[in-house]
């Protein structure tokens, strides 16, 4: 279950946390720092550095390293295959290509097709912000309002996650209205697994294409884009698939729409492979989403995601995911045993879980609120070695990731957590 000697070891985030602060007299350097922040940057895969100077020396040699390319450009790739199987989609429905932003730009440019009846783009309330910008410069490109054609959907007054039934009956009533259903796969600041199947199916009945973005459900959750019949789908690999910052992402079109849907925007890298060499200006478009494909991919970002899709062709995602249900509810467990609110101490901070509970409606992310300030206790968690994320207004974001991290993790952090809470308490005394 534990892959860490595939991943670089996690005392390497004292080293890291140095940037960050420079208070950490109280790490303890006998052991390691806890590493809660995999769903924002995966940890490296130690072959990522091996196979990033191989490229180099091929380069500074002058060998052909265009034969390198090989490992991503084809639908038979083993990174291909392997991209394929976590996100259960057929080779032919994926493409590893630009980061996560310009997929969905690009996407959505052949997807989105407003008409005056049809119009809307339907999306969270609180979706990722750059997938909330690119939903609104598409609207506008279009040459239609973002105010009327964005429509936005908000938890019920006093709750913090959306309903499925809620998503599901704005579908049936708004459906004639909206062209594009967009929802995340798992909410990045609820951390929220949506039911993709049934929001699928629901908007494809009333006539929509519904698309994913992935970012935090790929290399998380257990994903059958192809079965669930989505449209499109894109996603990032720095987060739960371990890429490094700004790594290659991925672009995901359903085989009954590769014919149906083209590009708007074409480059040479959406010709047919076998008559692509001719370079005699005469698109031989690839159909599906390879003809969506631009320009080559840059090989020092495919050297480490073929490292980091080495570990995971190591296991599976089913199994990953029986650990991160474990794993996750034992961190909810214990948050609730000790830190839960106590009436009889009024006084004492308290933490709320706004995940959802029920394990199949989460990832690995627990997003944490507290009854106190969070900036002073994530401080004091840093000055620890216990990395995560603080997201404002109020909410640390805790990634207990399966691939990497261990019970033993969780349990430490618990009591790093208590630590944490009586220090800041006494810094607002």
């Amino acid at each position: 279950w534990k892959l860490l000697p595939t991943m670089n070891s996690q005392l390497s985030v004292c080293k890291l946390l140095t940037h960050w602060n420079s208070d950490l007299t109280l790490v303890d350097g006998t052991k390691e720092c806890i590493y809660f922040v995999g769903n924002s940057l995966g940890l490296q895969p130690k072959m990522a550095k091996k196979y990033i100077d191989e490229e180099l020396d091929k380069w500074a040699k002058t060998k052909n390293v265009f034969e390198s390319y090989i490992r991503a450009m084809g639908i038979k790739s083993p990174l291909c295959v392997c991209v394929c199987v976590r996100t259960g989609a057929k080779p032919e429905e994926v493409a590893l290509m630009n980061g996560l932003t310009v997929n969905l730009h690009i996407l959505l440019l052949s997807f989105y097709k407003p008409t005056a009846k049809r119009h809307k783009i339907l999306l969270e309330d609180k979706a990722f912000p750059s997938d909330h910008y690119a939903v609104e410069s598409q609207i506008q490109l279009k040459g239609y309002d973002p105010k009327r054609s964005m429509l936005l959907m908000k938890p019920r007054p006093g709750e913090e996650v959306l309903r499925t039934e809620d998503i599901l009956d704005t579908i049936e009533k708004e459906g004639d209205s909206i062209a594009v259903v967009l929802f995340s796969g798992v909410q990045y600041y609820t951390g929220q697994l949506f039911d993709m199947a049934a929001i699928t199916k629901a908007g494809q009945k009333k006539g929509c294409y519904v698309g994913f973005d992935c970012a935090h459900a790929v290399g998380n959750a257990e994903l059958k884009l192809h079965d669930w019949g989505v449209d499109f789908a894109c996603w990032c690999s720095y987060k739960y698939v371990n890429s490094g910052a700004g790594g290659l992402a991925g672009a995901f079109i359903h085989e009954k729409n590769a014919l149906t849907v083209k590009p708007a925007l074409t480059g040479w890298w959406g010709h047919n492979l076998k008559t692509r060499f001719r370079m005699d200006n005469e698109m031989d478009l690839l159909p599906g989403i390879s003809g969506f494909r631009l320009s080559n991919q840059p090989i020092l970002l495919v050297c480490p995601l073929q490292a980091s899709l080495e570990v995971f062709a190591m296991t599976s995602m089913a199994a990953l995911r029986n650990k991160s249900r474990l794993l996750t509810g034992y961190l909810e467990c214990l948050i609730q045993h000790y830190y839960n609110k106590d009436e009889s101490q009024p006084h004492k901070p308290y933490v709320h879980i706004i995940t959802p509970s029920h394990p199949e409606e989460r990832g690995c992310q627990l997003s944490l609120s507290f009854s106190v300030p969070i900036a002073a206790i994530f401080q004091e968690l840093e000055k620890r070695g216990v990395a995560c994320d603080m997201r404002e207004p109020n909410v640390l974001r805790i990634a207990p990731v399966p691939l990497y991290n261990s019970f033993s993790d969780v349990h430490r952090f618990i009591t790093v957590l208590g630590s944490a809470l009586a220090a800041s308490k006494e810094l607002q005394q």
